[in-house]
């Protein structure tokens, strides 16, 4: 089964080693890498779970942010791909600043970093939403996160290296083919103070919303906060911002705020809905 599709490429192709609990998830160990300096001319394969299958035409159907996407193959599957190589910051969820090197791990890095995130998720979908893609696999192809892991290229161009040469994202430094031409993208990109490496502590004024570490409460003793224990919702986004993954659960619905029922009880910066 084929289909016909514009010229853009996109590559997979193996990881020997990943890190575990990390963005990108492990993967196998025991293939060689893919050569991935240029798309293939003519894809043919269908299935990405088919081993005897090594490339195979689809599209970007949806940009879930800088680093994933989900791609429609010919048998009519969509699968998740995340970048290969390449971290960009986190939008929803908490970005840990040291991560990035040169960032300060303050309450300014962690909002220049979602700036950024949503920057790269814009540039992403700008560029690759919609777009008919090649994809070129190796050896085995998914991680414990069951997502495919992917080098992709437009109009015969290396997508990933984009992101890191244009400042999008951070090199997600683990074994790959084309780590050492990434790391070197990253390190000129970080020289040239390109995108998110332009950090200025000046551009994110501290809000009188934001606390210090010692204006918190105290640690439960179970070692788990909940909206409760808070005063204010500055306290608990104070909380949500230093906990990368939010252990806590303070933000149910993954939009970056803490403990919003504050909003519902009239107390943006006043007694907490348990005092209410």
């Amino acid at each position: 089964m084929s289909l016909h599709w514009r010229s853009i490429a996109v590559v997979l192709l193996v990881v020997f080693t990943g890190c575990a609990g990390a963005p990108v998830p492990d993967v196998g160990t025991d293939s060689p890498p893919a050569d991935l300096d240029s798309p293939p001319d003519n894809p043919n394969g269908v299935d990405p779970n088919d081993p005897d299958d090594t490339a195979w035409t689809g599209a970007v159907v949806r940009v879930v942010d800088g680093d994933t996407m989900a791609v429609e193959f010919p048998n009519g599957e969509v699968d998740t791909v995340r970048l290969l190589g390449v971290d960009t910051p986190e939008t929803r969820a908490s970005n840990s600043p040291g991560e990035f090197e040169g960032i300060p791990d303050t309450d300014a890095g962690r909002a220049h970093l979602r700036a950024w995130g949503d920057e790269a998720s814009a540039f992403a979908a700008s560029e690759l939403a919609g777009e008919a893609v090649t994809v070129v696999t190796g050896g085995d192809r998914r991680g414990s996160y069951g997502r495919l892991l992917a080098v992709l290229y437009v109009d015969g161009e290396d997508f990933n290296e984009r992101l890191l040469t244009e400042g999008y994202a951070r090199l997600y430094d683990t074994e790959f083919a084309l780590r050492d031409a990434y790391a070197a993208a990253e390190a000129d990109a970080m020289e040239r103070g390109a995108g998110l490496w332009a950090f200025d502590e000046s551009d994110y004024p501290t809000e009188p919303s934001e606390v210090d570490d010692a204006d918190l409460p105290p640690l439960p003793p179970d070692g788990d906060y909940d909206c409760g224990d808070f005063d204010t919702r500055a306290e608990a986004n104070a909380v949500l911002d230093r906990s990368p993954g939010d252990p806590h659960a303070l933000d149910a619905d993954g939009d970056g705020d803490a403990c919003e029922s504050f909003r519902r009880f009239g107390v943006e910066t006043g007694a907490s809905p348990a005092s209410a």
